[in-house]
């Protein structure tokens, strides 16, 4: 039975400068964190049908790799649909399928964020939602201080 679990929340850069930094994620997120992403290999080109291999770093407990598909891309809309395909992720749940849509916020310079990640658990034990909502918190948090500070 699919579930999903949603974060919303308000960010302090424009929605322009938030998703080209979400667009450039394989080179930043090793950057921006990286006890939590070693590397990011980008196979295709950016579009949907693109695979990014994640290679984790030591912070992200339990889990060295995974491999995730763009299934949907709007560039007007901001918003970015993949799929994990591979990866210790799938041996929790049998699909794990993200969607980020960004929206404007008070003024020129915030945007509010909406992530949304629909999950089929692999067995019958439904995993809690916290640690989800958490990584993906703290991965916003961070982008949105590194994109305050480089300007």
């Amino acid at each position: 039975m699919a579930q999903s679990v949603s974060v919303e929340m308000d960010l302090k850069v424009s929605p322009q400068k938030l998703w080209g930094a979400i667009r450039d994620s394989a080179s930043l997120f090793p950057k921006i964190m990286p006890s939590h992403f070693k590397s990011i290999e980008v196979i295709g080109d950016g579009n949907v049908g693109t695979i990014r291999k994640i290679t984790y770093g030591e912070a992200m407990k339990g889990a060295t790799h995974a491999s995730e598909k763009i299934e949907v891309l709007d560039e007007t809309n901001m918003t970015v649909t993949y799929t994990v395909i591979e990866g210790e992720i799938l041996s929790i749940y049998k699909v794990f399928k993200p969607t980020f849509m960004l929206l404007p916020g008070a003024d020129a310079n915030s945007c509010r964020l909406s992530w949304t990640v629909e999950f089929e658990p692999a067995g019958n034990v439904i995993p809690p939602s916290d640690p989800i909502k958490e990584g993906a918190i703290n991965t916003f948090k961070a982008m949105e201080a590194y994109l305050l500070t480089t300007a």
